[in-house]
């Protein structure tokens, strides 16, 4: 596999304000004119969500569409042809564990993979950030807890919503100091980071570049500290305009 290129957003189209993290997303893509796919599986590919998504990437310089499972009309072949075609695949937020029982059972997760490995950008937010590592802290059934159920893309776990939602940081850091999570990246509304992975790595790798559109928004390595706890280090973000 060649290499795999993830990156992570705390905001975009479907953040209040945001007007700089979709365009710089789009400067990354091999194309300059990118065919965009959104996959709002997580929400149950809620239609709001869906034209949210049109309207905003209409305005930009790209060929936006939109993947749809739960209303599926076509077969085998046109899913496959849809997922292989784009040049940048984002994922919307939801339920990540909802998220992934329906790629797997639709064969989309097969299907990312191999957008991944013929150059795709992979990217998304809150859920569809989540999913492309081993595991996350998750809200999915309810409660905050540990899900390791992930595609294993961008190696390491992975925690949205670092400094807006009450409680993720001290689970996250309590999951990673006991075990229960690997080490790995957590991600402040208002910031994005794109990664970088070479074939094998296996421990959470740094990010090539990170970028911020509210001041003190930031990406966040934690790692168990060997004595039972955790170490948290800030990688601030070139700001945005």
């Amino acid at each position: 596999m060649s290499t795999v290129r993830i990156a992570v957003l705390g905001g975009g189209f479907s953040t209040e304000g945001d007007t700089v993290l979709d365009p710089w997303l789009l400067g990354h893509a091999r194309s300059p004119r990118p065919r965009v796919c959104f996959v709002p599986t997580a929400s149950g590919d809620a239609r709001t969500y869906a034209d949210a998504f049109r309207t905003a990437f209409g305005r930009l310089d790209c060929a936006p569409s939109v993947l749809s499972l739960f209303t599926r009309d076509r077969d085998a072949a046109a899913l496959r042809e849809q997922v292989l075609t784009q040049d940048v695949l984002y994922v919307g937020g939801g339920s990540t564990a909802n998220l992934l029982a329906v790629w797997r059972a639709h064969g989309v997760d097969l299907l990312l993979r191999e957008a991944a490995a013929r150059g795709a950008l992979l990217c998304g937010i809150s859920a569809g950030a989540n999913c492309w590592a081993d595991a996350w802290l998750t809200d999915s059934y309810g409660p905050l807890g540990v899900l390791a159920d992930g595609l294993g893309l961008l190696p390491g776990s992975f925690c949205p919503h670092y400094d807006s939602e009450p409680g993720r940081r001290p689970a996250y850091r309590a999951a990673v100091a006991s075990g229960a999570l690997p080490g790995g990246w957590a991600l402040d509304d208002g910031a994005a980071a794109l990664f970088s992975i070479r074939p094998g790595t296996t421990e959470p790798p740094e990010p090539v570049e990170i970028v911020s559109r509210l001041p003190g928004a930031a990406l966040h390595r934690v790692a168990p500290d060997g004595r039972g706890g955790s170490t948290e280090s800030t990688r601030e973000g070139r700001p945005l305009d």
